[in-house]
């Protein structure tokens, strides 16, 4: 497997240059992931298919959808590409590189690990002040414009919030300086992360039913459903921050609540 990954890494940094593969190779990448792991999401809306799972009962309509997709590719090569091309010579500048030897796996999880549990603390602090009241009714409350979220929405937001909450993504790997390698697979966990906990759907493979802290679909759909105000559940990936501050007191009861209503159904049975 390894001498696989190498050789396609080989065949990458002979035809392209550093600056191609951080830029467009990003974007490219992005793009893909992102929209090849978000458009399922709208397909089972529409169909009605796995509707038992979804969280809420409200179906977005299809003009919803597409003034999402158009917004998203607009902001995607307006705002996204534009920043990954002048973040370019920062990322240089803190010593990431693109050529061989790729570095060991032990390397690129830790750094990667890293990068998620610095993402949760910077990125909660950052959302829980697009919660104030100015910033919310003046920025924030385009993301919100979906009360129903879908895979998609997970990325549709003003775009100054995009620069705002964007740093949160990229100060773990501006500090290490890691692989183009490692910095690509830290940005598809993180995108694949961020549409599912926007799905609007909560499966009995749910990572959260599995993973402990980590937030998901359900945790984050909670917080949109609620009043800005009220809604907490703030954090990105993993829930920690949350359970620190107590901000997620409301969606802790609502699950005691609902557990309490279910024992209750199945001693009546």
């Amino acid at each position: 497997m390894a001498s696989v990954i190498e050789s396609a890494w080989t065949y990458l940094i002979t035809n392209f240059n550093d600056f191609q593969l951080a830029c467009l190779g990003s974007f490219f990448l992005h793009e893909s992931v992102f929209f090849l792991s978000g458009l399922p999401f709208i397909l089972l809306e529409r169909a009605g298919w796995l509707s038992k799972y979804k969280i809420q009962t409200k179906n977005n309509s299809p003009a919803a959808q597409e003034k999402c997709i158009s917004r998203l590719l607009l902001y995607h090569f307006c705002v996204n590409l534009p920043l990954m091309m002048a973040s370019y010579p920062v990322f240089k500048l803190m010593g990431m590189r693109s050529t061989l030897p790729l570095p060991s796996w032990k390397v690129i999880s830790t750094q990667v690990f890293f990068y998620f549990i610095l993402e949760d603390f910077v990125f909660y602090w950052g959302h829980r002040i697009l919660h104030t009241k100015w910033l919310y009714k003046h920025v924030h409350s385009v993301h919100h414009e979906y009360a129903t979220p879908f895979g998609l929405t997970s990325e549709y937001a003003h775009p100054a919030e995009i620069l705002f909450l964007g740093f949160a993504t990229i100060v773990g790997p501006a500090i290490t300086g890691p692989h183009l390698i490692t910095l690509w697979l830290w940005m598809v966990l993180r995108v694949l992360e961020t549409v599912e906990a926007h799905c609007g759907y909560h499966f009995p493979w749910s990572l959260s039913n599995f993973l402990p802290l980590y937030g998901g679909a359900d945790f984050h759909d909670y917080h949109h459903r609620l009043l800005y105000t009220k809604s907490g559940n703030y954090s990105s990936t993993f829930v920690y921050m949350d359970w620190l501050f107590g901000t997620d007191k409301g969606y802790r009861r609502l699950k005691e609540l609902k557990s309490d209503a279910c024992e209750a159904e199945g001693k009546e049975m």
